[in-house]
């Protein structure tokens, strides 16, 4: 069943925490959540790129950025080519923000094989990411117990930084479409395709995840 007769990108105006009770009537509510429970509302979808010369050519693009890191030193994404890297948009005060717990598994059992976890704070979703390079460092450190590379925020939807220009547009279209909140995850391969997405729902220690991880770790 179908609620609505074209699709709806729900995820731009639902936010993915409790907090929005406070702001809408119980009718409304109902009668989104159907919504979601009805579309699937994309947000636990996982899309892989077709293993195609298309995708190879469009995916290299992405380590071709230069990023400033979250203490604003420049960092050729290009230092990563030979590994697997999962580049998410990160937010401190988001109901998925638990999701640094599961990253940073991630991370620590598969580091030594070759996998980097990018993590790039966005405060374009109902300004989750508010503070400072400095204050986000310290949180996600105490708090997470984060290990992996922080970067300086970026814009992921509107005036996009480059790179999530790149992320949402020029990638193998199979892989293309709007930031629908934070947490959204690429997977880029050893040579610097981008080869997988998965949707903010979709949990880092997720089997879908990790058995992707794996299938690009597993190629030298």
């Amino acid at each position: 069943m179908r609620l609505y007769s074209a699709p709806v990108d729900i995820g731009r105006d639902v936010r993915c925490d409790s907090s929005m009770q406070t702001h809408r009537p119980a009718r409304f509510l109902v009668a989104v959540t159907a919504a979601i429970v009805a579309t699937g509302c994309g947000w636990k979808e996982v899309k892989v790129a077709p293993t195609t010369s298309s995708a190879a050519a469009a995916g290299v693009r992405v380590i071709d950025h230069t990023v400033n890191d979250i203490k604003g030193n420049p960092v050729a994404l290009s230092s990563y080519r030979g590994k697997a890297v999962l580049i998410v948009n990160v937010a401190s005060q988001c109901g998925l923000t638990p999701q640094y717990e599961g990253l940073q598994r991630l991370y620590a059992a598969y580091k030594d094989k070759g996998l980097e976890v990018l993590g790039f704070p966005c405060n374009d979703f109902m300004g989750q990411e508010p503070g400072t390079n400095a204050e986000i460092e310290t949180f996600c450190s105490t708090k997470f117990a984060v290990t992996f590379p922080l970067f300086d925020k970026v814009r992921a939807k509107g005036d996009k930084s480059p790179l999530y220009k790149t992320l949402t547009e020029e990638v193998d279209p199979a892989l293309r479409g709007e930031i629908k909140w934070n947490f959204t995850k690429f997977l880029v391969d050893r040579q610097g395709r981008v080869v997988a997405r998965f949707e903010p729902k979709v949990e880092p220690m997720d089997p879908a995840v990790v058995s992707q991880v794996e299938a690009v770790l597993a190629h030298k």
